[in-house]
């Protein structure tokens, strides 16, 4: 890495450590010890033996074959499509900050701190395969197949790129099941499955997944939108219709705008008790609406295995350092852990 690189890695390790506990309310001894011991080291560059080193390792899960690290980073921040509500500018400043280098220093800080994964679109398989290939690093890739016009043709592409697991994205899950198209969703996770890749369902409405259920489908994991509807901006519970999340948006302002994707948490995190299979939850922090140190333990305890979050790379340590004290505790769970 050059070394203006390993000055802003640097200075940001200052910054965290300086500012991060006292701006955002860190609480535990551990967040605080863990952030302060980040400004004393004195290297900034990655090396392949030193990478998980910082701060200790998150534990980890399995879905099939692939070992993943039960908080792994969600794309929609690398790849530039950010829920935003109505602040029109957010997907463009998203990507304009992407650079490649930006995404190569976030993933690296992901597997410096023990995150071994990224969810995203197709369309980033080109910076993840520089990354692997130039930069040398190991971070696993799940596919959400949603490029083109033809699922299949997202899911061959994928698996061609090198996808470690492939789903069907929750929107398109969403629109396949209020269309009454649910054997279409069943034909995707087979084609999958023959690429001999792990395959999975998304879902925002858990009317998606009851419907799956129903038809018999078994995926080798679910991604299910899961986060409480205490912050500010949700959408009055006698307001919320299923399949909102998938549009269009509302002008009135009780009503969905981009800003709730788990009408119904509690009913949710019930349902997900009875399926075995490994359980990635998204939208966990509702877009930015609610603190990593809260929507975290809200979506482990509500019977979650993974969870997936996009991650700025000034969030990187921080999310990893609050995951790991979670887990340091013990979890009021329902659900068994399935991964």
């Amino acid at each position: 890495m050059s070394e203006k690189t390993v000055d802003r890695r640097d200075f940001l390790k200052k910054s965290i450590a300086a500012s991060t506990g006292a701006a955002l309310g860190l609480r535990s001894f551990e967040e605080r010890n863990l952030l302060a011991k980040l400004s004393e080291g004195s290297g900034g560059g990655r090396r392949e033996n030193e990478r998980g080193s910082a701060g200790g390792k998150l534990p980890y899960g399995k879905i099939k074959n692939l070992k993943i690290s039960r908080l792994f980073c969600g794309g929609n921040l690398i790849g530039g499509w950010a829920h935003s509500r109505d602040l029109m500018y957010v997907s463009s400043l998203v990507k304009a900050y992407h650079t490649d280098q930006k995404i190569f220093e976030t993933f690296e800080l992901a597997e410096e701190n023990g995150v071994n994964a990224v969810l995203t679109n197709p369309v980033s398989d080109r910076v993840i395969n520089r990354y692997w290939n130039e930069v040398g690093g190991k971070i696993q890739w799940i596919s959400d197949c949603a490029s083109g016009a033809d699922i299949k043709e997202g899911i061959k592409r994928s698996v061609d790129s090198g996808a470690h697991a492939v789903y069907v994205q929750g929107g398109i899950a969403d629109n396949a099941v209020k269309k009454g198209q649910v054997g279409q969703l069943g034909e995707a996770l087979e084609y999958i499955k023959e690429l001999g890749t792990p395959g999975g369902l998304g879902a925002h409405s858990l009317e998606t997944v009851k419907a799956c259920v129903k038809a018999g489908l078994e995926p080798d994991f679910w991604v299910k939108t899961l986060h409480n509807d205490n912050y500010w901006s949700a959408t009055p519970k006698e307001y919320r219709e299923k399949f909102d999340v998938v549009g269009p948006n509302q002008a009135d302002h009780n009503k969905f705008h981009d800003n709730m994707y788990c009408i119904n948490p509690a009913e949710t995190i019930e349902y997900m008790k009875s399926l075995k299979q490994p359980w990635i939850a998204f939208k966990v922090l509702a877009a930015g609406a609610i603190h990593p140190r809260d929507g975290f333990k809200f979506a482990f305890e509500g019977g979650a295995d993974f969870v997936c979050a996009g991650m700025f790379d000034f969030q990187v340590r921080e999310d990893a350092i609050i995951a790991r004290d979670i887990f340091s505790r013990e979890l009021n769970r329902q659900r068994p852990w399935r991964a």
